[in-house]
Protein backbone atom coordinates (compact mmCIF):
# COMPACT_ATOMS: atom_id res chain seq x y z
CA UNK A 1 0.00 0.00 0.00
CA UNK A 2 1.47 3.39 -0.74
CA UNK A 3 0.89 6.45 1.06
CA UNK A 4 -2.40 7.88 1.40
CA UNK A 5 -2.99 11.70 0.18
CA UNK A 6 -4.16 14.29 1.63
CA UNK A 7 -5.61 14.33 -1.87
CA UNK A 8 -6.83 10.56 -1.56
CA UNK A 9 -8.44 11.22 1.78
CA UNK A 10 -10.61 14.47 0.19
CA UNK A 11 -11.66 12.31 -2.37
CA UNK A 12 -12.18 10.20 -0.24
CA UNK A 13 -14.99 11.64 2.03
CA UNK A 14 -16.67 13.54 -0.80
CA UNK A 15 -16.97 10.15 -2.61
CA UNK A 16 -18.82 8.75 0.71
CA UNK A 17 -20.34 11.50 1.84
CA UNK A 18 -24.36 12.23 0.74
CA UNK A 19 -25.13 15.71 1.95
CA UNK A 20 -22.94 18.55 1.70
CA UNK A 21 -22.60 22.32 2.05
CA UNK A 22 -20.19 24.24 0.11
CA UNK A 23 -18.76 28.15 0.87
CA UNK A 24 -15.64 29.93 0.26
CA UNK A 25 -14.07 33.40 1.74
CA UNK A 26 -16.00 36.84 2.22
CA UNK A 27 -16.03 39.11 -0.40
CA UNK A 28 -15.23 36.35 -3.16
CA UNK A 29 -13.34 36.63 -6.28
CA UNK A 30 -12.98 34.65 -9.62
CA UNK A 31 -11.09 31.27 -8.00
CA UNK A 32 -13.45 31.68 -5.39
CA UNK A 33 -16.58 31.88 -7.16
CA UNK A 34 -15.67 29.72 -10.11
CA UNK A 35 -14.50 27.04 -7.34
CA UNK A 36 -17.57 27.01 -5.17
CA UNK A 37 -19.65 26.48 -8.86
CA UNK A 38 -17.67 24.23 -9.75
CA UNK A 39 -17.31 21.65 -6.88
CA UNK A 40 -21.19 22.36 -6.57
CA UNK A 41 -21.72 21.40 -10.06
CA UNK A 42 -19.46 18.17 -9.77
CA UNK A 43 -21.23 16.85 -6.75
CA UNK A 44 -24.44 17.27 -7.98
CA UNK A 45 -23.45 14.98 -10.90
CA UNK A 46 -22.68 12.16 -8.77
CA UNK A 47 -25.87 12.24 -7.27
CA UNK A 48 -24.86 14.56 -3.96
CA UNK A 49 -27.11 16.58 -2.14
CA UNK A 50 -24.58 19.42 -2.74
CA UNK A 51 -25.87 23.38 -1.34
CA UNK A 52 -23.64 26.19 -1.77
CA UNK A 53 -23.60 29.14 1.12
CA UNK A 54 -22.65 32.59 0.92
CA UNK A 55 -23.90 35.78 3.27
CA UNK A 56 -26.55 37.79 1.16
CA UNK A 57 -24.65 41.00 1.78
CA UNK A 58 -22.06 39.21 -1.11
CA UNK A 59 -24.95 40.08 -3.71
CA UNK A 60 -25.39 41.58 -6.05
CA UNK A 61 -21.70 39.76 -7.38
CA UNK A 62 -18.97 42.27 -8.61
CA UNK A 63 -20.36 42.95 -12.42
CA UNK A 64 -18.30 40.03 -14.56
CA UNK A 65 -19.58 37.29 -12.25
CA UNK A 66 -23.08 38.27 -12.24
CA UNK A 67 -23.45 35.88 -15.60
CA UNK A 68 -22.78 32.41 -13.14
CA UNK A 69 -25.69 30.98 -12.37
CA UNK A 70 -25.67 30.37 -8.37
CA UNK A 71 -29.66 30.00 -8.77
CA UNK A 72 -30.35 28.24 -4.98
CA UNK A 73 -27.61 29.22 -3.17
CA UNK A 74 -28.42 29.62 0.57
CA UNK A 75 -27.77 32.72 2.51
CA UNK A 76 -28.75 31.25 6.04
CA UNK A 77 -28.00 27.94 7.19
CA UNK A 78 -29.82 24.73 6.42
CA UNK A 79 -31.36 23.30 9.54
CA UNK A 80 -29.64 19.87 8.85
CA UNK A 81 -26.34 21.87 8.65
CA UNK A 82 -24.25 19.68 11.62
CA UNK A 83 -25.60 16.56 9.30
CA UNK A 84 -23.62 18.32 6.33
CA UNK A 85 -19.81 18.02 5.53
CA UNK A 86 -18.91 21.44 5.36
CA UNK A 87 -16.42 22.36 2.44
CA UNK A 88 -14.75 25.13 2.57
CA UNK A 89 -12.91 26.41 -1.14
CA UNK A 90 -10.42 28.91 -1.19
CA UNK A 91 -10.69 30.22 2.21
CA UNK A 92 -7.24 30.55 3.55
CA UNK A 93 -8.38 31.54 7.04
CA UNK A 94 -11.96 30.70 9.02
CA UNK A 95 -12.15 34.25 9.77
CA UNK A 96 -12.79 34.90 6.32
CA UNK A 97 -15.95 33.96 6.29
CA UNK A 98 -16.88 35.57 9.84
CA UNK A 99 -20.99 33.37 9.98
CA UNK A 100 -21.46 32.58 13.36
CA UNK A 101 -22.72 28.67 12.11
CA UNK A 102 -19.52 28.08 10.45
CA UNK A 103 -17.55 28.75 13.05
CA UNK A 104 -19.15 26.39 15.61
CA UNK A 105 -16.77 23.07 17.10
CA UNK A 106 -19.11 20.12 16.13
CA UNK A 107 -18.88 20.42 12.36
CA UNK A 108 -16.88 18.14 9.45
CA UNK A 109 -14.91 20.67 7.70
CA UNK A 110 -12.68 19.76 4.32
CA UNK A 111 -10.43 22.78 3.73
CA UNK A 112 -9.68 22.76 0.11
CA UNK A 113 -7.01 25.70 -0.70
CA UNK A 114 -3.77 27.03 -2.33
CA UNK A 115 -3.32 30.04 -0.10
CA UNK A 116 0.21 29.11 1.60
CA UNK A 117 -0.53 30.91 4.52
CA UNK A 118 -3.98 28.58 5.19
CA UNK A 119 -4.25 27.85 8.84
CA UNK A 120 -5.63 24.33 8.36
CA UNK A 121 -8.51 24.94 9.98
CA UNK A 122 -10.08 21.94 8.58
CA UNK A 123 -11.20 18.55 9.93
CA UNK A 124 -9.49 17.20 7.17
CA UNK A 125 -6.64 19.86 5.01
CA UNK A 126 -6.23 19.64 1.11
CA UNK A 127 -3.47 22.67 0.83
CA UNK A 128 -1.43 23.06 -2.63
CA UNK A 129 0.38 25.66 -2.20
CA UNK A 130 2.54 25.53 -5.79
CA UNK A 131 -1.10 25.08 -7.04
CA UNK A 132 -2.21 28.06 -9.50
CA UNK A 133 -5.46 28.34 -7.62
CA UNK A 134 -8.37 26.43 -6.11
CA UNK A 135 -10.14 25.60 -9.14
CA UNK A 136 -7.04 23.78 -9.96
CA UNK A 137 -7.26 21.86 -7.11
CA UNK A 138 -10.89 21.28 -7.53
CA UNK A 139 -9.55 20.03 -11.33
CA UNK A 140 -7.76 17.33 -9.87
CA UNK A 141 -10.52 16.20 -7.52
CA UNK A 142 -13.13 15.76 -10.50
CA UNK A 143 -10.39 13.74 -12.57
CA UNK A 144 -10.03 11.16 -9.33
CA UNK A 145 -13.70 11.42 -8.79
CA UNK A 146 -14.45 10.50 -12.51
CA UNK A 147 -16.82 13.15 -13.55
CA UNK A 148 -16.91 14.59 -16.94
CA UNK A 149 -15.92 18.39 -17.25
CA UNK A 150 -19.87 20.04 -18.29
CA UNK A 151 -19.35 23.27 -20.32
CA UNK A 152 -21.26 24.76 -16.80
CA UNK A 153 -18.10 22.98 -15.12
CA UNK A 154 -15.58 23.70 -17.32
CA UNK A 155 -16.17 27.47 -17.62
CA UNK A 156 -16.56 27.91 -14.10
CA UNK A 157 -12.99 26.27 -13.71
CA UNK A 158 -11.79 28.53 -16.33
CA UNK A 159 -12.80 31.84 -14.78
CA UNK A 160 -11.24 30.67 -11.38
CA UNK A 161 -7.83 30.19 -13.36
CA UNK A 162 -7.69 33.20 -15.65
CA UNK A 163 -8.72 35.78 -12.54
CA UNK A 164 -6.35 33.79 -10.17
CA UNK A 165 -3.19 34.06 -12.63
CA UNK A 166 -4.37 37.39 -13.14
CA UNK A 167 -4.42 36.43 -17.06
CA UNK A 168 -1.63 34.04 -17.03
CA UNK A 169 0.76 36.80 -15.41
CA UNK A 170 1.38 36.40 -12.55
CA UNK A 171 3.98 34.38 -10.85
CA UNK A 172 1.64 31.42 -10.08
CA UNK A 173 1.32 30.91 -14.10
CA UNK A 174 2.97 27.42 -13.94
CA UNK A 175 3.21 24.49 -16.65
CA UNK A 176 0.13 23.32 -14.66
CA UNK A 177 -1.91 26.33 -14.89
CA UNK A 178 -1.15 26.30 -18.94
CA UNK A 179 -1.91 22.40 -19.33
CA UNK A 180 -5.30 23.16 -17.51
CA UNK A 181 -6.14 26.06 -19.62
CA UNK A 182 -5.34 23.84 -22.87
CA UNK A 183 -7.59 21.00 -21.39
CA UNK A 184 -10.18 23.43 -20.53
CA UNK A 185 -10.46 24.98 -24.32
CA UNK A 186 -10.08 21.42 -25.90
CA UNK A 187 -13.45 20.99 -23.65
CA UNK A 188 -15.10 23.79 -25.51
CA UNK A 189 -14.85 26.87 -23.25
CA UNK A 190 -14.77 29.95 -25.00
CA UNK A 191 -11.74 32.35 -24.00
CA UNK A 192 -12.99 35.13 -26.09
CA UNK A 193 -16.23 35.11 -24.62
CA UNK A 194 -15.04 34.69 -20.85
CA UNK A 195 -12.76 37.63 -21.77
CA UNK A 196 -15.50 39.70 -22.97
CA UNK A 197 -17.45 38.96 -19.40
CA UNK A 198 -14.68 39.58 -17.24
CA UNK A 199 -12.37 42.26 -18.67
CA UNK A 200 -15.14 44.47 -20.97
CA UNK A 201 -18.58 44.74 -21.11
CA UNK A 202 -18.16 46.97 -17.15
CA UNK A 203 -20.23 49.68 -15.85
CA UNK A 204 -19.07 53.16 -16.39
CA UNK A 205 -18.90 54.01 -12.62
CA UNK A 206 -15.87 51.63 -12.73
CA UNK A 207 -13.94 53.86 -15.31
CA UNK A 208 -14.79 56.83 -13.00
CA UNK A 209 -13.07 55.27 -9.82
CA UNK A 210 -9.98 54.37 -11.59
CA UNK A 211 -9.97 57.92 -12.87
CA UNK A 212 -10.48 59.17 -9.32
CA UNK A 213 -7.81 56.38 -8.08
CA UNK A 214 -5.10 57.31 -10.19
CA UNK A 215 -5.49 61.03 -9.40
CA UNK A 216 -4.85 60.16 -6.15
CA UNK A 217 -1.79 58.45 -7.08
CA UNK A 218 1.77 58.79 -4.59
CA UNK A 219 4.69 56.92 -4.49
CA UNK A 220 7.38 56.74 -1.80
CA UNK A 221 10.95 55.68 -1.02
CA UNK A 222 11.69 55.93 -4.77
CA UNK A 223 8.52 54.39 -6.01
CA UNK A 224 9.01 51.27 -3.23
CA UNK A 225 5.67 51.89 -2.43
CA UNK A 226 2.95 53.27 -4.94
CA UNK A 227 -0.45 53.98 -2.86
CA UNK A 228 -3.84 55.51 -3.87
CA UNK A 229 -7.11 55.87 -2.16
CA UNK A 230 -10.68 56.17 -2.40
CA UNK A 231 -13.11 57.27 -0.18
CA UNK A 232 -16.99 56.34 0.18
CA UNK A 233 -18.04 60.10 -1.41
CA UNK A 234 -16.24 58.25 -4.56
CA UNK A 235 -18.66 55.13 -4.62
CA UNK A 236 -21.42 57.63 -4.26
CA UNK A 237 -20.51 59.96 -6.23
CA UNK A 238 -20.30 57.79 -9.27
CA UNK A 239 -23.10 55.79 -8.34
CA UNK A 240 -20.37 52.45 -7.82
CA UNK A 241 -20.33 49.78 -5.82
CA UNK A 242 -17.46 48.58 -3.80
CA UNK A 243 -16.65 45.70 -6.16
CA UNK A 244 -16.18 48.42 -8.74
CA UNK A 245 -12.68 49.21 -7.76
CA UNK A 246 -11.81 45.53 -8.16
CA UNK A 247 -8.58 45.82 -10.78
CA UNK A 248 -7.60 49.27 -9.50
CA UNK A 249 -4.44 48.24 -7.56
CA UNK A 250 -3.03 45.97 -10.82
CA UNK A 251 -2.71 49.13 -12.64
CA UNK A 252 -0.95 51.00 -9.75
CA UNK A 253 1.44 48.16 -10.04
CA UNK A 254 2.28 48.58 -13.17
CA UNK A 255 4.47 51.44 -12.21
CA UNK A 256 7.78 51.50 -13.05
CA UNK A 257 9.98 51.03 -9.90
CA UNK A 258 6.61 50.17 -7.81
CA UNK A 259 7.95 47.48 -5.09
CA UNK A 260 4.08 47.33 -3.56
CA UNK A 261 0.95 49.10 -4.77
CA UNK A 262 -1.83 49.48 -2.67
CA UNK A 263 -5.05 50.67 -2.79
CA UNK A 264 -6.52 51.82 0.58
CA UNK A 265 -10.91 52.17 0.33
CA UNK A 266 -13.69 53.13 2.80
CA UNK A 267 -15.48 50.25 2.81
CA UNK A 268 -19.57 51.02 2.03
CA UNK A 269 -20.80 47.57 3.42
CA UNK A 270 -19.06 48.44 7.24
CA UNK A 271 -21.21 50.78 9.33
CA UNK A 272 -18.07 51.30 11.34
CA UNK A 273 -16.83 54.80 9.69
CA UNK A 274 -13.38 54.99 9.27
CA UNK A 275 -12.79 51.58 8.62
CA UNK A 276 -10.47 50.97 4.98
CA UNK A 277 -9.60 47.81 3.11
CA UNK A 278 -6.19 47.35 1.91
CA UNK A 279 -5.63 45.59 -1.23
CA UNK A 280 -1.40 45.04 -1.91
CA UNK A 281 0.45 43.87 -4.34
CA UNK A 282 4.41 43.00 -4.68
CA UNK A 283 5.76 43.81 -7.97
CA UNK A 284 8.69 41.21 -8.54
CA UNK A 285 8.82 39.21 -5.42
CA UNK A 286 11.44 41.09 -2.86
CA UNK A 287 8.28 41.89 -0.49
CA UNK A 288 6.26 39.11 1.01
CA UNK A 289 2.68 41.25 1.30
CA UNK A 290 1.03 38.36 3.02
CA UNK A 291 3.54 38.97 5.61
CA UNK A 292 2.40 42.77 5.94
CA UNK A 293 -1.34 41.66 5.76
CA UNK A 294 -1.04 39.06 8.60
CA UNK A 295 0.89 41.33 11.18
CA UNK A 296 -2.17 43.58 10.45
CA UNK A 297 -5.12 40.89 10.68
CA UNK A 298 -5.31 40.15 6.99
CA UNK A 299 -3.41 37.41 4.81
CA UNK A 300 -3.34 36.00 1.31
CA UNK A 301 -0.20 35.35 -1.22
CA UNK A 302 3.23 36.21 -1.35
CA UNK A 303 2.25 38.71 -4.24
CA UNK A 304 -1.08 39.72 -3.67
CA UNK A 305 -2.63 40.38 0.11
CA UNK A 306 -5.02 42.53 1.80
CA UNK A 307 -6.14 43.50 5.66
CA UNK A 308 -8.83 45.89 7.26
CA UNK A 309 -7.63 48.88 9.00
CA UNK A 310 -8.60 52.05 11.27
CA UNK A 311 -5.90 53.51 10.31
CA UNK A 312 -5.86 57.22 9.13
CA UNK A 313 -4.46 57.23 5.70
CA UNK A 314 -1.20 59.26 6.60
CA UNK A 315 -0.61 56.84 9.25
CA UNK A 316 -1.04 54.18 7.33
CA UNK A 317 1.57 55.45 4.59
CA UNK A 318 3.96 55.49 7.05
CA UNK A 319 3.58 52.38 8.75
CA UNK A 320 3.45 50.85 4.53
CA UNK A 321 6.62 52.42 4.05
CA UNK A 322 8.80 50.73 7.12
CA UNK A 323 6.98 47.37 6.69
CA UNK A 324 7.64 47.38 2.93
CA UNK A 325 11.20 49.10 3.46
CA UNK A 326 12.30 46.48 6.22
CA UNK A 327 11.95 43.22 3.58
CA UNK A 328 13.80 45.48 1.13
Amino acid sequence: MGVVTDLDQVVGELRQAEKLLLTTHENPDGDALGSLLAMHQILSLLGKDSLMFMAADEFPLPAEYRYMDFTGVLNDPPPDVTERTIVFLDCGNIDRMPVDFLQQGDLHILNVDHHHDNTRFGTLNLVVPNASCTAEIVYRISKELGVEITPLIGEALYVALVTDTGRFMYENTTPEAHRMAAELIELGVDVHSVYRRLYEDLPFGRLQLLARALNRVSRHDDGALTFTYLTRQDYEETSSLETDSEGIVDHIRAVEGTAVAALVRELLSDDRIGVRKVSLRSTDGRVDVSRIARSHGGGGHRQAAGFSTELPVEELIERLRVEVGEQL
